[in-house]
């Protein structure tokens, strides 16, 4: 009897056989789980459309001007920018808050706009890439990103000048970064420094160098 016969017979179950049929499914598995939305996975099974939920009156502080918007509650901050108050500035890039390019200041600090509902900042300050300029002169950061053409196709530009707005005002607040030194010290604004306060901002045409020198430049005032 050959070796390998003697371990099987026709009572021994066959615990792994491939055949054409399994490489099929698995194949066909695998490829509905790369390309199903995610929003399948977090529903559960779909029976019909689901009616949305009830709206609730969201007032929201943008740039100065209070807005009144009737919103689905799910409805993120980036949503009711874009779709409901036409402020399309700010971008919809990765919406799972991994690029920056939805980047907005809110009381100051940044955040990921596609992170969280509009409906959790009734109260809050929230300022835009449309409300950085005044009038008709730009803001020290939007000059400095023009002098150094910190920009090339120019999507994730919104976000980066926002979130470099706000990496000023936490450095000038004294805050470390994971690039920091000494945090004991106030941090010196190396290109470390803004490289690693910068970082969750992506510009896929990578003008980092530029982006660094516009905020250096504007963190200088603006004279180089």
């Amino acid at each position: 009897m050959d070796e390998h016969e003697s371990n099987t017979g026709p009572d021994t179950p066959n615990t792994f056989e491939v055949t054409r049929r399994t490489v099929i499914e698995t194949g066909t598995t695998a490829l509905l789980l790369t390309t199903l939305p995610r929003a399948a996975f977090a529903a559960g099974p779909v029976e019909g459309n689901e009616p949305p939920l009830p709206p609730v009156n969201v007032e929201l502080r943008i740039n100065g001007r209070l807005h009144s918007l009737p919103l689905d509650p799910r409805t993120t901050l980036l949503d009711a920018l874009r779709e409901h108050l036409a402020l399309t500035g700010t971008k919809k890039g990765c919406d799972q808050g991994q690029c920056g390019a939805c980047t907005v200041i809110v009381n100051g600090q940044r955040i990921n706009s596609c992170l969280t509902l509009a409906v959790m900042h009734a109260d809050d300050e929230i300022t835009t890439i449309e409300g950085l300029a005044d009038g008709g002169d730009l803001h020290p950061m939007q000059a400095a990103f023009v002098r150094h053409d910190g920009l090339q196709c120019g999507y994730c530009t919104p976000g980066q000048i926002c979130s470099a707005v706000a990496v000023l005002a936490e450095h000038k607040a004294g805050w470390p970064s994971y690039a920091t030194a000494d945090v004991a010290t106030a941090p010196v604004l190396t290109d470390a420094e803004i490289s690693e306060r910068m970082s969750g901002n992506i510009c896929r045409c990578s003008a980092y160098p530029n982006i660094v020198a516009a905020i250096r430049d504007a963190a200088e005032g603006g004279r180089s």
